[in-house]
């Protein structure tokens, strides 16, 4: 094993190396999270949602040190070896990415934050669970930030360089239509929710990156979160997304998967509560339901819309999760109590979601895939996700 000193100055290298690969725009979503004199940060968020770039660029003008902890020159180091080595090399702080690869991970950060109170310590993780469930109890020491995917609203600005404020989608001024006179707006939004959902999207090859970051997140995160977690868990789980990204029925039968794989309904539940944790998928419950952990809700959908466009999934269950994807940032998303007359109640709000001929039934707000403009209560799919 290489001495920790020799192991400091690859990873010195590494993080020159990628200070050089920052891009030169990026997300609007990153100027809402301020880390200026926050000293113990912890960033969490999907894969591929843009962590590292946002950390990186966070740090440009300080003498803080990146690495990773899933990168094989670092495992087999204790993480508070490690710290405690960058801090004696002069750093003043240290950037720890994809922390939970690190073995004792939360006990090892709930040290470093106790042994150097001069000292920054800013990391990233793919989900929050593990931090709620902690036994160091991270979460009264380390403040926490989530980046989501990435909105319309950016990629617009990183493909046209045109900034648009954010909008309430069903309360605002026509005026900010303006901007966007000049764009095929639907167009761009095809591209979009094609292509453009996580800011991979500028690498190319977009569908494979998100097949790799899919494949990433079951059997790399998945195996952190869940207790004693086997090979047929991480099978259930794929065939669990296979049948949502075809099925035009949003949901799984419990009693039918146990059955075909052998499995307690205690298990399955465990395993859609860490999926829909880990940012794989949404599930989206009625209002009055308030189990959180043992239940399916009343619809389930892959958090990232762009998975149905890559696989060809069914258009409906693609529209209906990109609208939940979008509104859940800003506003609480409940299953309707009666479909015969809604969708969905978004903070009060009765909303229908279909093509372009989708009729009101009693909602206040009908959401149209395929229309341009908004016009009375009937509001382009785009404009939905200009709301973050």
């Amino acid at each position: 094993m290489k001495k920790l000193s020799n192991v400091i100055e690859q990873i010195e290298i590494i993080h020159e190396r990628l200070k050089l690969f920052i891009p030169k725009q990026l997300r609007p979503y990153y100027s809402q999270i301020d880390l200026e004199d926050i000293r113990d940060v912890i960033i969490y968020g999907g894969r591929g949602v843009g962590k590292t770039t946002f950390l990186l660029h966070k740090s440009l003008n300080k003498n803080f040190l990146y690495l990773s902890t899933d990168n094989p020159i670092v495992s087999p180091y204790p993480l508070f070896d490690i710290a405690e080595a960058v801090f004696y090399r002069g750093y003043d702080g240290v950037i720890i990415d994809e922390v939970h690869f690190a073995k004792d991970w939360e006990i090892n950060l709930k040290a470093i934050y106790d042994s150097f109170p001069n000292k920054y310590i800013w990391v990233s993780g793919s989900s929050s669970l593990s931090l709620k469930s902690s036994k160091a109890d991270l979460s009264r020491r380390y403040t926490l930030f989530r980046i989501p995917l990435m909105s319309f609203r950016e990629y617009i600005f990183l493909t046209k360089n045109i900034e648009v404020e954010s909008i309430n989608p069903f309360n605002f001024e026509i005026s900010f239509l303006e901007k966007l006179q000049d764009i095929n707006i639907l167009s761009l939004f095809r591209e979009y929710i094609t292509s453009g959902i996580r800011p991979i999207f500028r690498e190319g090859n977009y569908c494979q990156r998100l097949e790799g970051i899919l494949e990433k997140s079951i059997f790399y995160d998945v195996p952190f979160f869940v207790p004693s977690v086997q090979d047929n868990h991480l099978r259930i789980i794929n065939a669990i997304l296979g049948h949502l990204i075809y099925s035009p029925i949003p949901t799984i039968n419990i009693s039918g998967m146990c059955s075909q794989w052998h499995i307690s309904k205690e298990k399955l539940y465990n395993l859609l509560f860490v999926m829909e944790q880990a940012e794989i998928i949404n599930i989206v419950r009625k209002k009055k339901d308030k189990n959180l952990h043992f239940t399916k809700g009343a619809k389930l959908f892959l958090s990232d819309p762009s998975v149905y466009s890559c696989f060809n999934g069914d258009k409906g269950s693609l529209r209906e999760a990109f609208v939940v994807f979008s509104l859940k940032e800003k506003f609480d998303v409940f299953a309707s109590d009666n479909e015969s007359e809604y969708d969905y109640e978004v903070s009060g709000i009765k909303i229908e979601i279909g093509g372009k001929n989708k009729k009101f039934k009693k909602a206040d707000f009908v959401i149209r895939d395929d229309i341009d403009i908004p016009v009375g209560n009937k509001i382009p799919m785009w404009l939905i996700s200009l709301s973050f």
